[in-house]
């Protein structure tokens, strides 16, 4: 499975971006849940999100009621639509795959950074 994040950038507190994973390669179909990590400086990837094939979902509680975690799973696709973003959001966003329902991931994307300014 590989994982391609995309959609960081640069916005002013109060703003919003919108991530999108697209996994690709041999095992997707076996995909369970998706979910998005951020790491900032100096501190450990934390989790943001997650979304299972069924639609369940899970959020830590810094970004509950900020940020929504979707997916297209025609398209094997998530989204992670961030409002309201915090300069405390400021971190490298991961995504990953796993083949458990919400169990640590078996593959990684490649970080999309976000950086919110005050």
């Amino acid at each position: 499975v590989q994982l391609q994040a995309s959609g960081g950038g640069l916005v002013q507190a109060g703003g919003s971006l919108r991530l999108s994973c697209v996994a690709s390669g041999g095992g997707i179909f076996s995909i369970n849940t998706i979910a998005w990590y951020r790491q900032a400086p100096g501190k450990q990837r934390e989790l943001v999100a997650a979304v299972s094939v069924g639609g369940g979902t899970s959020y830590a509680d810094s970004v509950k009621g900020r940020f929504t975690i979707s997916r297209d799973n025609a398209k094997n696709t998530a989204y992670l639509q961030m409002n309201n973003l915090e300069p405390e959001d400021t971190a490298v966003y991961y995504c990953g795959a796993s083949f458990t329902i919400f169990s640590k991931p078996h593959a990684w994307g490649q970080g999309t950074l976000v950086t919110v300014s005050s």
